[in-house]
Protein backbone atom coordinates (compact mmCIF):
# COMPACT_ATOMS: atom_id res chain seq x y z
CA UNK A 1 0.00 0.00 0.00
CA UNK A 2 1.24 3.49 -0.88
CA UNK A 3 2.24 5.49 2.17
CA UNK A 4 0.15 8.64 2.57
CA UNK A 5 1.78 11.62 4.24
CA UNK A 6 0.41 14.86 5.64
CA UNK A 7 -2.53 15.78 7.83
CA UNK A 8 -6.25 15.07 7.74
CA UNK A 9 -8.93 16.21 10.20
CA UNK A 10 -10.76 13.20 11.62
CA UNK A 11 -14.03 14.46 10.14
CA UNK A 12 -12.51 14.07 6.67
CA UNK A 13 -11.19 10.53 7.03
CA UNK A 14 -13.24 9.57 3.96
CA UNK A 15 -11.04 11.83 1.83
CA UNK A 16 -7.90 10.05 2.99
CA UNK A 17 -9.52 6.68 2.26
CA UNK A 18 -10.49 7.81 -1.24
CA UNK A 19 -6.97 9.15 -1.80
CA UNK A 20 -5.48 5.79 -0.76
CA UNK A 21 -7.91 4.08 -3.12
CA UNK A 22 -6.68 6.17 -6.04
CA UNK A 23 -3.26 4.58 -5.62
CA UNK A 24 -4.64 1.10 -4.96
CA UNK A 25 -7.18 0.88 -7.81
CA UNK A 26 -6.77 3.89 -10.12
CA UNK A 27 -3.06 3.68 -10.87
CA UNK A 28 -2.00 6.97 -9.36
CA UNK A 29 1.80 7.35 -9.29
CA UNK A 30 2.22 10.57 -7.32
CA UNK A 31 -0.45 12.99 -6.15
CA UNK A 32 -1.70 15.44 -3.55
CA UNK A 33 -5.15 16.42 -2.27
CA UNK A 34 -6.21 19.35 -0.12
CA UNK A 35 -9.46 20.60 1.37
CA UNK A 36 -10.11 23.89 3.12
CA UNK A 37 -13.16 24.67 5.21
CA UNK A 38 -14.04 28.12 6.56
CA UNK A 39 -10.71 29.40 5.29
CA UNK A 40 -8.56 26.82 7.09
CA UNK A 41 -6.81 23.67 5.84
CA UNK A 42 -8.53 20.46 6.98
CA UNK A 43 -6.92 18.02 4.52
CA UNK A 44 -3.35 18.25 3.23
CA UNK A 45 -2.16 14.88 1.94
CA UNK A 46 0.42 13.62 -0.54
CA UNK A 47 1.89 10.30 -1.53
CA UNK A 48 3.57 8.16 -4.17
CA UNK A 49 6.43 9.17 -6.43
CA UNK A 50 7.15 12.22 -8.52
CA UNK A 51 8.78 10.30 -11.37
CA UNK A 52 7.56 7.54 -13.70
CA UNK A 53 10.27 5.10 -12.55
CA UNK A 54 9.18 5.53 -8.92
CA UNK A 55 12.66 6.42 -7.68
CA UNK A 56 11.85 9.81 -6.14
CA UNK A 57 9.16 10.25 -3.49
CA UNK A 58 6.43 12.85 -3.90
CA UNK A 59 7.27 15.17 -1.03
CA UNK A 60 5.51 17.92 0.88
CA UNK A 61 6.92 20.64 -1.39
CA UNK A 62 6.63 18.76 -4.72
CA UNK A 63 4.94 20.83 -7.42
CA UNK A 64 3.82 19.93 -10.93
CA UNK A 65 2.40 21.57 -14.04
CA UNK A 66 -1.37 21.56 -13.43
CA UNK A 67 -2.37 22.72 -16.93
CA UNK A 68 -5.80 24.38 -17.01
CA UNK A 69 -6.30 24.49 -13.27
CA UNK A 70 -4.01 27.51 -13.81
CA UNK A 71 -6.97 29.26 -15.44
CA UNK A 72 -8.60 29.80 -12.04
CA UNK A 73 -5.48 31.71 -10.95
CA UNK A 74 -5.51 33.91 -14.05
CA UNK A 75 -9.23 34.57 -13.62
CA UNK A 76 -8.75 35.45 -9.97
CA UNK A 77 -6.09 38.00 -10.94
CA UNK A 78 -8.52 39.81 -13.23
CA UNK A 79 -11.37 39.52 -10.72
CA UNK A 80 -9.11 41.14 -8.13
CA UNK A 81 -8.56 44.13 -10.42
CA UNK A 82 -12.30 44.32 -11.10
CA UNK A 83 -13.01 44.30 -7.37
CA UNK A 84 -10.61 47.22 -6.92
CA UNK A 85 -12.39 49.17 -9.65
CA UNK A 86 -9.36 49.12 -11.95
CA UNK A 87 -11.08 46.97 -14.59
CA UNK A 88 -14.73 46.96 -15.66
CA UNK A 89 -15.53 43.45 -16.86
CA UNK A 90 -18.41 44.82 -18.96
CA UNK A 91 -16.15 47.41 -20.63
CA UNK A 92 -14.87 46.88 -24.16
CA UNK A 93 -11.50 45.12 -24.12
CA UNK A 94 -10.16 47.69 -26.56
CA UNK A 95 -10.63 50.36 -23.89
CA UNK A 96 -7.63 48.82 -22.12
CA UNK A 97 -5.99 47.23 -25.15
CA UNK A 98 -6.60 49.50 -28.18
CA UNK A 99 -5.01 47.17 -30.74
CA UNK A 100 -7.60 44.53 -29.86
CA UNK A 101 -10.29 46.50 -31.74
CA UNK A 102 -8.93 45.21 -35.08
CA UNK A 103 -10.88 42.88 -37.35
CA UNK A 104 -14.36 43.48 -35.94
CA UNK A 105 -13.53 43.23 -32.23
CA UNK A 106 -14.11 46.85 -31.20
CA UNK A 107 -17.20 45.97 -29.15
CA UNK A 108 -15.94 42.71 -27.57
CA UNK A 109 -16.13 43.03 -23.78
CA UNK A 110 -13.55 41.91 -21.23
CA UNK A 111 -16.01 39.46 -19.67
CA UNK A 112 -15.93 37.29 -22.80
CA UNK A 113 -12.31 36.45 -21.97
CA UNK A 114 -13.43 34.97 -18.66
CA UNK A 115 -16.25 32.90 -20.18
CA UNK A 116 -14.37 31.49 -23.18
CA UNK A 117 -16.79 33.34 -25.45
CA UNK A 118 -14.47 35.81 -27.19
CA UNK A 119 -14.29 33.71 -30.37
CA UNK A 120 -10.51 33.38 -30.13
CA UNK A 121 -10.14 29.79 -28.92
CA UNK A 122 -7.23 29.18 -31.29
CA UNK A 123 -4.94 31.18 -33.54
CA UNK A 124 -4.88 31.89 -37.26
CA UNK A 125 -1.23 32.92 -37.14
CA UNK A 126 1.10 29.94 -36.86
CA UNK A 127 2.07 29.20 -33.27
CA UNK A 128 4.36 26.21 -33.04
CA UNK A 129 7.19 25.23 -30.76
CA UNK A 130 8.62 28.07 -28.73
CA UNK A 131 6.34 30.71 -30.29
CA UNK A 132 3.84 30.04 -27.48
CA UNK A 133 6.49 31.35 -25.06
CA UNK A 134 6.62 34.71 -26.86
CA UNK A 135 4.06 36.89 -25.08
CA UNK A 136 4.23 39.73 -27.57
CA UNK A 137 3.84 37.44 -30.57
CA UNK A 138 0.79 35.66 -29.17
CA UNK A 139 -1.01 38.76 -27.91
CA UNK A 140 -0.32 40.75 -31.09
CA UNK A 141 -1.59 37.84 -33.18
CA UNK A 142 -4.78 37.55 -31.13
CA UNK A 143 -5.35 41.30 -31.28
CA UNK A 144 -5.12 41.25 -35.08
CA UNK A 145 -7.30 38.17 -35.57
CA UNK A 146 -10.99 38.03 -36.49
CA UNK A 147 -13.21 35.99 -34.11
CA UNK A 148 -14.16 32.48 -35.19
CA UNK A 149 -17.76 33.05 -34.02
CA UNK A 150 -19.79 36.00 -32.76
CA UNK A 151 -18.28 36.93 -29.39
CA UNK A 152 -20.54 36.56 -26.40
CA UNK A 153 -23.00 34.20 -28.07
CA UNK A 154 -21.48 30.88 -27.03
CA UNK A 155 -18.50 29.43 -25.22
CA UNK A 156 -15.70 27.68 -27.04
CA UNK A 157 -12.94 26.55 -24.71
CA UNK A 158 -9.92 28.86 -25.12
CA UNK A 159 -7.49 26.09 -24.19
CA UNK A 160 -4.23 28.05 -24.47
CA UNK A 161 -5.31 31.53 -25.58
CA UNK A 162 -7.48 32.50 -22.60
CA UNK A 163 -4.55 33.24 -20.34
CA UNK A 164 -2.93 35.59 -22.85
CA UNK A 165 -6.19 37.49 -23.33
CA UNK A 166 -6.72 37.89 -19.57
CA UNK A 167 -3.04 38.49 -18.97
CA UNK A 168 -2.75 41.29 -21.51
CA UNK A 169 -5.58 43.19 -19.80
CA UNK A 170 -3.73 42.74 -16.49
CA UNK A 171 -0.49 43.96 -18.08
CA UNK A 172 -2.09 46.98 -19.73
CA UNK A 173 -3.76 48.06 -16.48
CA UNK A 174 -0.97 47.33 -13.97
CA UNK A 175 2.21 47.42 -16.03
CA UNK A 176 3.09 43.98 -14.66
CA UNK A 177 3.02 40.61 -16.36
CA UNK A 178 0.23 38.43 -15.01
CA UNK A 179 2.79 36.10 -13.44
CA UNK A 180 4.33 38.97 -11.51
CA UNK A 181 0.94 40.43 -10.56
CA UNK A 182 -0.30 37.04 -9.36
CA UNK A 183 2.86 36.52 -7.31
CA UNK A 184 2.71 39.97 -5.73
CA UNK A 185 -1.02 40.23 -5.06
CA UNK A 186 -2.27 36.66 -4.53
CA UNK A 187 0.34 33.93 -4.03
CA UNK A 188 2.66 36.16 -2.00
CA UNK A 189 0.16 37.46 0.57
CA UNK A 190 -1.22 33.93 1.06
CA UNK A 191 2.24 32.30 1.16
CA UNK A 192 0.95 29.92 -1.51
CA UNK A 193 3.37 27.77 -3.47
CA UNK A 194 2.05 28.40 -7.00
CA UNK A 195 3.78 29.96 -10.02
CA UNK A 196 2.72 31.31 -13.40
CA UNK A 197 6.20 31.30 -14.86
CA UNK A 198 8.35 29.12 -12.61
CA UNK A 199 11.87 30.30 -11.68
CA UNK A 200 14.75 27.90 -12.22
CA UNK A 201 15.37 27.89 -8.49
CA UNK A 202 12.25 25.70 -8.11
CA UNK A 203 13.00 23.20 -10.90
CA UNK A 204 14.58 20.64 -8.58
CA UNK A 205 11.24 19.86 -6.91
CA UNK A 206 9.02 19.72 -10.00
CA UNK A 207 7.40 16.34 -10.53
CA UNK A 208 7.61 14.55 -13.87
CA UNK A 209 4.34 14.44 -15.77
CA UNK A 210 3.50 11.05 -17.26
CA UNK A 211 1.72 11.77 -20.58
CA UNK A 212 -1.72 10.33 -21.31
CA UNK A 213 -2.17 7.61 -23.88
CA UNK A 214 -4.81 9.61 -25.77
CA UNK A 215 -4.62 13.24 -26.99
CA UNK A 216 -6.87 16.08 -25.86
CA UNK A 217 -10.38 16.31 -27.26
CA UNK A 218 -10.50 17.81 -30.72
CA UNK A 219 -7.38 16.06 -32.01
CA UNK A 220 -9.13 12.89 -33.12
CA UNK A 221 -10.67 12.05 -36.49
CA UNK A 222 -12.88 15.12 -36.80
CA UNK A 223 -13.46 17.76 -39.43
CA UNK A 224 -10.12 19.61 -39.70
CA UNK A 225 -12.03 22.85 -40.27
CA UNK A 226 -14.08 22.51 -37.09
CA UNK A 227 -13.53 24.99 -34.29
CA UNK A 228 -12.59 22.14 -31.95
CA UNK A 229 -9.83 20.73 -34.15
CA UNK A 230 -8.50 24.18 -35.06
CA UNK A 231 -8.39 25.14 -31.37
CA UNK A 232 -6.21 22.22 -30.32
CA UNK A 233 -4.12 22.24 -33.49
CA UNK A 234 -2.83 25.81 -33.13
CA UNK A 235 -1.41 26.37 -30.58
CA UNK A 236 -0.90 22.67 -29.88
CA UNK A 237 0.02 21.28 -26.48
CA UNK A 238 2.35 18.34 -25.95
CA UNK A 239 2.67 16.89 -22.45
CA UNK A 240 6.35 16.13 -23.06
CA UNK A 241 6.99 19.85 -23.47
CA UNK A 242 6.14 20.43 -19.81
CA UNK A 243 9.57 19.18 -18.84
CA UNK A 244 11.47 21.80 -20.84
CA UNK A 245 13.08 24.92 -19.42
CA UNK A 246 11.25 27.13 -21.91
CA UNK A 247 7.78 25.86 -20.96
CA UNK A 248 8.42 26.08 -17.24
CA UNK A 249 9.79 29.62 -17.30
CA UNK A 250 7.27 31.08 -19.76
CA UNK A 251 4.03 32.71 -18.64
CA UNK A 252 1.20 30.73 -20.22
CA UNK A 253 -1.60 31.60 -17.78
CA UNK A 254 -4.07 29.14 -19.30
CA UNK A 255 -1.85 26.11 -18.96
CA UNK A 256 1.61 26.18 -17.36
CA UNK A 257 1.01 27.04 -13.72
CA UNK A 258 3.03 24.94 -11.28
CA UNK A 259 1.76 24.09 -7.82
CA UNK A 260 0.22 21.36 -5.71
CA UNK A 261 -3.18 20.69 -4.19
CA UNK A 262 -2.28 22.63 -1.03
CA UNK A 263 -1.43 25.82 -2.88
CA UNK A 264 -4.46 25.63 -5.19
CA UNK A 265 -6.93 24.96 -2.37
CA UNK A 266 -5.33 27.67 -0.25
CA UNK A 267 -5.69 30.31 -2.95
CA UNK A 268 -9.18 29.29 -3.98
CA UNK A 269 -10.29 29.26 -0.33
CA UNK A 270 -10.38 33.04 -0.73
CA UNK A 271 -13.08 32.66 -3.37
CA UNK A 272 -14.92 30.08 -1.26
CA UNK A 273 -15.01 32.30 1.81
CA UNK A 274 -16.19 35.65 0.52
CA UNK A 275 -12.78 37.05 -0.37
CA UNK A 276 -10.93 36.23 2.86
CA UNK A 277 -9.05 33.13 4.05
CA UNK A 278 -6.07 32.30 6.24
CA UNK A 279 -6.32 35.73 7.84
CA UNK A 280 -5.94 37.57 4.52
CA UNK A 281 -8.67 39.52 2.73
CA UNK A 282 -7.98 39.87 -0.98
CA UNK A 283 -11.45 40.66 -2.34
CA UNK A 284 -14.74 41.99 -1.06
CA UNK A 285 -17.63 39.57 -0.61
CA UNK A 286 -19.25 41.05 -3.70
CA UNK A 287 -16.03 40.57 -5.65
CA UNK A 288 -15.86 36.91 -4.71
CA UNK A 289 -19.52 36.36 -5.63
CA UNK A 290 -18.87 37.71 -9.10
CA UNK A 291 -17.71 34.29 -10.27
CA UNK A 292 -21.41 33.30 -10.30
CA UNK A 293 -22.36 36.05 -12.76
CA UNK A 294 -23.53 33.63 -15.47
CA UNK A 295 -22.22 34.47 -18.94
CA UNK A 296 -22.95 31.50 -21.18
CA UNK A 297 -24.75 28.18 -20.94
CA UNK A 298 -24.99 25.51 -23.59
CA UNK A 299 -22.95 23.20 -25.78
CA UNK A 300 -19.33 24.34 -25.77
CA UNK A 301 -18.09 24.72 -29.35
CA UNK A 302 -14.71 23.20 -28.52
CA UNK A 303 -15.31 20.65 -25.77
CA UNK A 304 -18.59 19.39 -27.23
CA UNK A 305 -20.29 19.14 -23.83
CA UNK A 306 -22.84 21.44 -22.18
CA UNK A 307 -21.17 23.89 -19.82
CA UNK A 308 -22.34 26.92 -17.87
CA UNK A 309 -19.68 29.59 -17.43
CA UNK A 310 -19.61 32.38 -14.89
CA UNK A 311 -16.71 34.80 -14.59
CA UNK A 312 -13.64 32.63 -15.03
CA UNK A 313 -15.03 29.36 -13.69
CA UNK A 314 -17.42 26.66 -14.80
CA UNK A 315 -20.60 26.63 -12.73
CA UNK A 316 -22.35 23.60 -11.30
CA UNK A 317 -25.61 22.96 -13.18
CA UNK A 318 -28.31 20.35 -13.61
CA UNK A 319 -26.46 18.85 -16.56
CA UNK A 320 -23.06 18.98 -14.84
CA UNK A 321 -23.66 18.90 -11.07
CA UNK A 322 -20.53 19.19 -8.96
CA UNK A 323 -22.11 18.90 -5.52
CA UNK A 324 -25.26 19.38 -3.47
CA UNK A 325 -25.13 23.17 -3.14
CA UNK A 326 -26.18 25.99 -5.42
CA UNK A 327 -23.06 28.13 -5.47
CA UNK A 328 -20.32 25.79 -6.70
CA UNK A 329 -17.67 26.80 -9.24
CA UNK A 330 -15.00 24.55 -10.67
CA UNK A 331 -12.40 23.85 -13.26
CA UNK A 332 -9.84 21.19 -14.08
CA UNK A 333 -6.62 20.65 -15.96
CA UNK A 334 -5.60 18.37 -18.78
CA UNK A 335 -4.56 15.09 -17.23
CA UNK A 336 -6.74 15.18 -14.14
CA UNK A 337 -5.97 18.07 -11.79
CA UNK A 338 -9.06 19.80 -10.41
CA UNK A 339 -10.32 22.57 -8.17
CA UNK A 340 -13.80 23.13 -6.75
CA UNK A 341 -15.01 26.25 -4.92
CA UNK A 342 -18.20 25.93 -2.86
CA UNK A 343 -19.30 29.27 -1.43
CA UNK A 344 -22.30 27.76 0.38
CA UNK A 345 -20.16 25.22 2.24
CA UNK A 346 -17.21 27.67 2.40
CA UNK A 347 -15.05 24.84 1.08
CA UNK A 348 -12.36 24.44 -1.56
CA UNK A 349 -11.11 21.07 -2.81
CA UNK A 350 -8.12 20.40 -5.06
CA UNK A 351 -6.43 17.34 -6.49
CA UNK A 352 -3.10 17.33 -8.35
CA UNK A 353 -1.25 14.37 -9.83
CA UNK A 354 1.53 13.43 -12.25
CA UNK A 355 0.03 10.47 -14.14
CA UNK A 356 -2.15 12.10 -16.74
CA UNK A 357 -5.42 10.81 -18.13
CA UNK A 358 -6.72 12.10 -21.45
CA UNK A 359 -9.55 14.19 -20.05
CA UNK A 360 -9.53 17.98 -19.96
CA UNK A 361 -11.96 18.56 -17.08
CA UNK A 362 -10.81 16.09 -14.43
CA UNK A 363 -11.58 12.41 -14.02
CA UNK A 364 -12.82 9.85 -11.50
CA UNK A 365 -9.77 10.27 -9.26
CA UNK A 366 -10.57 13.90 -8.47
CA UNK A 367 -14.32 13.35 -8.46
CA UNK A 368 -14.03 10.53 -5.91
CA UNK A 369 -12.12 12.87 -3.59
CA UNK A 370 -14.73 15.60 -4.06
CA UNK A 371 -17.55 13.18 -3.25
CA UNK A 372 -15.66 12.09 -0.13
CA UNK A 373 -15.27 15.72 0.93
CA UNK A 374 -19.01 16.31 0.65
CA UNK A 375 -19.74 13.10 2.49
CA UNK A 376 -17.46 14.35 5.26
CA UNK A 377 -19.54 17.49 5.65
CA UNK A 378 -22.49 15.33 6.65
Amino acid sequence: MTKINGSCHSDFAAVKAAFENNFATKEDVGASVAVTLDGEMVVDLWGGHRDAKATQPWEENTIVNVYSSTKTMAAMSLLLLADRGEVDLYQKAAHYWPEFAANGKADVEVRTFLSHSAGLSGMDAPCAGEQIYDWQYVTESLAAQAPWWEPGTASGYHALTQGHLIGEIVRRVTGKSIGAFFADEIAGPLDADFFIGTPESEFGRIGELIPPTIPPAGQGSQDPESIAVRTFANPAARAEESGTVGWRKAEIPAANGHGNARSIAKIQAVMACGGEAFGKRLLSEEGARRIFDQQTSGMDLVLGVPITFGMGYGLSSDVMPMGPNEHIAYWGGWGGSSVVVDQDARMSVSYVMNRMEGSLLGDTRGFSLLQAAYASLG
